[in-house]
Parts: structure tokens; C-alpha cells; sequence
């Protein structure tokens, strides 16, 4: 089987997978962070195949039998590819997705539909709500792809915390902090206290390895400027959890080895 990963639950679902004799995995990334977590016994791959036609030639070449996508939550596009060359080489797909984070008692949240609405808040927010000339601190975590859509941000101050160096244009205003989950909640409020953070900014990537700053961010009483996940494929058949993912898996007729991966 194809098992596309990006996130913990891959590597937690192909650590499995590969621990059971009757699957053979090919587990694919797209090589956008530098010192990737693979996880052992399975075959890795890194790189992009070229749009959903040169997945649906992998797909043929490698003879693979199940199309499992457990990319993150944010990556959309290679959803896309996948669905698309599942249903061109008549494939079945097991989508793994994490739920997204759920707002609770005392957060203040403000959730926008994509980064660029993000940016456009940011662009008359002050502390405190106000629109005024204050210039707000912003934590932005949101990954290195989008960091480019901040860069005309020139009045707040941004720490930037991801996982390897950014590329491209930043924001005039800004500090780089490299670090990797998981984090926990002590960490964050030291780290938006010691920063004088106003707002946090964020992806709703769900899961336990970076919901602490959402943790923090209530108990300091600071908003979070949440941005939403993209739709799913059409007619995405959607598991949460590693466990779902399997059960689902073993239901799809694949007891005998398979002649391919």
C-alpha cells in the first residue's frame, strides 16, 4: 500500500502496518521539512510525484493495492492528487484526519476561513481589540508555506516559531524561534509571557502535540486568530483516529500478501 504521512498519526499508523506481515508499506513524504520522523520497516519515499497523473503512474508502476492518506490536515492539495488518482487507477483510499481543535469555556477565538483572512485581521488588529496604532505582538505558528502572505504586515512585531529556517519574504518586524512539538503547557505561557505576546496565530491542526499554546493563550487571556481547514475531496471517507484507520484497512480485503506494495 501507498501510505501518504505529514503528521503523527502516519508515522503512528505505518509503525503498525509495518509490524503486521500481511502489508507492505511504501510510506511517501513530501520533503518539506529537512530532518523528516519516518517511522522503521517500511519503505520511505520523499518528493512530490508531479499532480494527480504522476501519482496515478506511481501508483500502476509500484502495483499498489490501497491509497491511505494521512497527510496533514492543511494539506490540501496532495488530498486532492489523492483522491483523484485513487479514483483513476479505481483504487481504494482510507483517509486518516485528526479532529480539529474545539473552542471551550474562557478561550477567545477568532476563527477566519483562510490565511489570507488571517492576514487582513491582523492588519487592524490592536491590543486589547482596539483599532488603534498600537502595535500588536503576534505568536504565528502557522508553518513556513504562508509566512510569505505576512511579510506587508509592517506594524506588529511577529515571533515566528517553526520547525526548520523560512524561506522566502518575512515581515519587516519579526523573530525566528526553531523548535518542534510537542510542547507543553508550562513552556507556552513562559514563552508568549517572556514576549509580551498580544495574539496568537494559528492553524486548527488538531491533535495533543501543539494544543498547548491554545491552553496558555486561555489562561493569559490572550485571542487566538484560528484559521480553518480546507474541505475535504468530495466524498472524502474520513477515519479520526490510528485505530479507525486500521479497522477500516482490515476491512478492505487485504488478509493474503499482496504481489506489490
Amino acid at each position: 500500500m501507498l501510505l501518504l504521512g505529514g503528521s503523527g498519526e502516519a508515522r503512528q499508523l505505518a509503525t503498525e502496518l509495518a509490524a503486521d506481515r500481511r502489508y507492505e508499506v511504501l510510506y511517501s513524504l513530501a520533503g518539506r521539512v529537512r530532518d523528516p520522523r519516518v517511522p522503521p520497516s517500511c519503505r520511505v519515499r520523499i518528493g512530490g510525484f508531479g499532480g494527480p497523473d504522476g501519482l496515478a503512474a506511481l501508483l500502476r508502476a509500484e502495483r499498489i493495492d490501497l491509497v491511505v492518506d494521512a497527510t496533514h490536515p492543511f494539506a490540501a492539495r496532495m488530498q486532492a492528487s489523492a483522491a483523484t488518482a485513487a479514483a483513476a487507477v479505481a483504487l481504494p483510499l482510507v483517509v486518516l484526519r485528526r479532529p480539529g481543535w474545539h473552542e471551550g469555556p474562557g478561550d477567545d477565538w477568532r476563527r477566519v476561513p483562510t490565511m489570507v483572512a488571517a492576514v487582513e485581521l491582523l492588519e487592524g488588529f490592536a491590543p486589547g481589540g482596539a483599532r488603534t496604532e498600537t502595535a500588536p505582538r503576534v505568536f504565528l505558528t502557522t508553518g513556513r508555506g504562508d509566512l510569505g502572505l505576512f511579510a506587508p504586515l509592517a506594524r506588529p512585531w511577529f515571533l515566528i516559531r517553526c520547525v526548520d529556517p523560512p524561506e522566502g519574504p518575512l515581515p519587516p518586524r519579526h523573530t525566528v524561534l526553531l523548535d518542534r512539538g510537542p510542547f507543553d503547557v508550562d513552556a507556552e505561557r513562559t514563552l508568549l509571557r517572556s514576549h509580551a505576546i498580544d495574539v496568537v496565530v494559528t492553524k486548527d491542526s488538531g491533535g495533543p502535540m501543539t494544543a498547548a499554546k491554545l491552553t496558555a493563550a486561555r489562561e493569559l487571556g490572550l485571542p487566538v486568530v484560528l484559521v480553518d481547514r480546507p474541505a475535504p475531496p468530495p466524498g472524502a471517507d474520513i477515519t479520526a483516529s490510528v485505530e479507525e484507520a486500521l479497522a477500516r484497512i482490515n476491512k478492505q480485503n487485504m488478509a493474503a500478501p499482496s504481489t506489490g506494495l
